[in-house]
């Protein structure tokens, strides 16, 4: 059995990990209630250039761009976005797991013939396919610490450079899209070549009346690149505010056990303590009848 040292010790070590994990959940809770905000702010404007896109490019006749064109896949990119940091709880090991499991075996042919490379976004993402030898074809790490819109932009730029020099035919993203506090999705979007965008009914009709300045072909070919950053910059904030509300969760879940492992030593600590007074008061009446005796 431990002695009174060693508890006390043990106690003084679990209040000094419930104070860090205290901190670190108010710290979480802050940077979390902003990611949520600037996640609710990206997603109209995300949504709403799909939809220009979308009612624009049906109406345009023998438009040809790059990055819409589909062409046959040879090889293939997944960009995986992961967090920087641990401590989250199951949010990096989930979302990896997920992702080797589609590597695997939605693109295994790919993977076996190295025709499949991996863009790890985040540390831990890079840190999980660089020591299982993956074949990378670019990384991006620390992007969480000071999230800005240019961190999205060099992505993008980096992953239209490999498109375009044909180093790939395909690039698809999975990243852990927000729901809620307690909940977030890991979700596989093809990036490029940008899906095909079909108006909705009766939209198509309506943009074909419209005069455009500059032409359509120019609108569209300015929108593109703006709607490929804009979707990284959102999977960006949806990744970083699902990671904030798992650490802020895994931090008060770590809080409470701590307080429940500080009452059971506390009570482990007064029970110990009580049978040591007992022992000794033993020993005293014993040590005093003996000399009572003599």
């Amino acid at each position: 059995m431990a002695t009174l040292r060693e508890i006390r010790d043990r106690i003084g070590s679990i209040k000094n990990t419930e104070k860090i994990t205290k901190a670190m959940k108010m710290i979480a809770s802050v940077k979390f209630r902003k990611a949520q905000q600037n996640v609710v702010a990206a997603r109209p404007y995300a949504r709403k250039i799909s939809d220009i896109l979308r009612n624009l490019i049906p109406t345009i006749e023998s438009f040809d761009n790059e990055l819409l064109k589909q062409r046959e896949i040879k090889k293939i990119c997944v960009v995986v976005v992961a967090a920087d940091r641990g401590l989250c709880g199951s949010f990096n090991t989930n979302l990896l797991k997920a992702a080797a499991s589609i590597i695997h075996d939605t693109y295994g042919e790919y993977y076996k013939n190295h025709d499949l490379t991996v863009f790890p976004i985040g540390k831990k993402a890079y840190d999980h396919f660089s020591k299982r030898n993956y074949d990378l074809y670019a990384r991006s790490i620390n992007v969480f610490d000071k999230l800005a819109f240019t961190d999205a932009q060099s992505i993008v730029k980096e992953i239209i450079k490999g498109y375009i020099e044909k180093r790939f035919d395909k690039v698809v993203i999975i990243y852990n899209e927000f729901k809620s506090v307690i909940q977030s999705k890991t979700v596989e979007e093809q990036f490029l070549p940008i899906p095909p965008f079909e108006a909705a009914e009766g939209e198509k009709s309506k943009v074909s009346n419209y005069i455009f300045e500059p032409s359509s072909v120019d609108i569209v070919t300015n929108l593109l690149p703006r709607h490929l950053n804009t979707q990284v910059w959102r999977i960006l904030l949806e990744s970083f505010a699902s990671e904030q509300a798992a650490r802020m969760t895994a931090m008060d879940s770590a809080t409470t056990n701590a307080n429940d492992l500080l009452n059971s030593l506390n009570l482990t600590y007064n029970r110990a303590r009580q049978a040591k007074i007992t022992t000794e008061i033993l020993e005293i009446v014993g040590g005093a009848e003996a000399l009572a005796k003599g």
